[in-house]
């Protein structure tokens, strides 16, 4: 079965080569990331000991979460940096947890929950120094199985040097490889911490929510060292992201925003499906409205650039209020009346949204300099993350933001 899926891989890498070959281009050499496909035994994966690692570089950060005065990084399926953010000028790299199959983490208490491909693992990290896994809870992201093989699929991060990428930067199939591991502006309460607008864990009402490509999985965490899965819940495909407020959960999809009243927790219900036109879509919600934003990319088809604001006084009936084009928008933080927006490539914009009507004309900075793919209004920084590394802010004059600190990657590449 093994020698198929080689083949199968040869086929992919002749037909790129023979695509390629179609250009007359000057021969130029590039380097980017992609995500190459793999295949495990999570028996393997089960029998390796975790133990906490000095201190590593950033090399290609993912996810960011905060607690209290901890900075967690993701390092997409290799694990999570832990940074003391005491002194957000300052942040001191800490150690880091390797975790295989690692994406998204949340943090309840003195407990960390990661994913480790199929399972979802739980840390004391209430000494931060003498971290320990605690508890495994079993095959519950089964969408990493292969049916054929029984064997996980999972993707590898890798750097490629190529040449003559006109053909694969027009199709747009690495653009967002990376992106997709990249992290949700939690309304956090209780004792959990606050993750980006792009991620797939959440905490609320002493449940665990994770979603994934077509599903809602609950867990019950009432007692935060012993999380328990409760149940499934099919969402549809497309699923992205997922941003909790008040009883609500508000999932972002790429043709649509879900609404779930979280009421009761271990069995979250459908108020309304906001449906728009197919694009990658992280929201985050205040009290009257609900802000997303579309952009088109590899996994994003053939959608829009665009801030969305839509009217959810009614929840069962949400309205779009009005549309703002953007440039490739990702990730998006709110605080207050303030409105941060990561544009990618382009850089990371700041908006007065006290009228929403016109937001465009209350646009107060625009750093082109900075290329951002996720943020976190955090309570002492505005904490960007980028294909560049974390770059923190202080923003108490949201129309001047000031640079604090920025944790460069060890090794850079071009990130389209």
């Amino acid at each position: 079965m093994k020698s198929i899926y080689t083949f199968k891989a040869f086929l992919f890498f002749l037909s790129i080569w023979v695509l390629s070959s179609c250009h007359d281009d000057i021969t130029t050499t590039y380097t980017y990331r992609t995500m190459m496909p793999i295949y495990l035994e999570m028996s393997d994966v089960r029998a390796r000991v975790f133990t906490t690692e000095p201190a590593k570089p950033l090399d290609n950060p993912g996810k960011i979460y905060i607690y209290e005065n901890y900075l967690f990084i993701n390092e997409p399926t290799k694990g999570i940096h832990i940074l003391d953010n005491s002194n957000p000028s300052n942040p001191i790299n800490l150690s880091f947890i390797p975790i295989e199959g690692n994406v998204d983490m949340a943090v309840n208490g003195s407990i960390l929950y990661a994913d480790n491909y199929v399972d979802l693992l739980a840390f004391d990290i209430s000494k931060i120094g003498d971290i320990k896994l605690i508890k495994r809870v079993e095959d519950v992201f089964t969408h990493m199985y292969s049916h054929d093989t029984g064997e996980i699929i999972t993707f590898q991060d890798t750097v490629i040097s190529t040449e003559n990428p006109t053909w694969q930067r027009e199709s747009g199939w690495l653009m967002d490889a990376r992106m997709s591991f990249s992290a949700n502006f939690s309304a956090a309460a209780q004792s959990y911490g606050t993750g980006g607008s792009m991620a797939r864990f959440t905490l609320s009402n002493q449940h665990l929510y994770a979603v994934d490509e077509s599903t809602l999985r609950v867990f019950d965490v009432e007692t935060p060292a012993d999380p328990t899965f409760v149940k499934p819940i099919d969402l549809g495909w497309g699923i992205e992201t997922i941003f909790p407020f008040q009883d609500k959960l508000f999932i972002g999809s790429n043709n649509g925003m879900h609404i779930y009243d979280a009421s009761t927790p271990s069995s979250p219900t459908r108020m309304a499906l906001y449906e728009h036109i197919q694009a990658c879509d992280p929201v985050v919600v205040n009290e009257d409205y609900a802000f997303v934003t579309l952009r088109n990319g590899t996994s994003c088809w053939n959608g829009v650039n665009e801030l969305q604001v839509i009217d959810i006084e009614d929840p069962y009936q949400p309205k779009l209020k009005k549309a703002y084009s953007m440039l490739n928008p990702h990730g998006l933080g709110l605080a207050g009346d303030f409105l941060y927006i990561a544009e990618g490539v382009h850089g990371l914009k700041s908006f007065n949204v006290s009228d929403v009507m016109s937001i465009d004309q209350n646009q107060l900075e625009f750093l082109t300099n900075l290329k951002s793919v996720d943020l976190i209004p955090g309570p002492n920084s505005l904490i960007v993350i980028g294909p560049d590394g974390v770059c923190q802010f202080d923003y108490s004059n949201p129309s001047k933001l000031k640079k604090l600190s920025c944790i460069k990657v060890s090794n850079p590449v071009n990130v389209y």
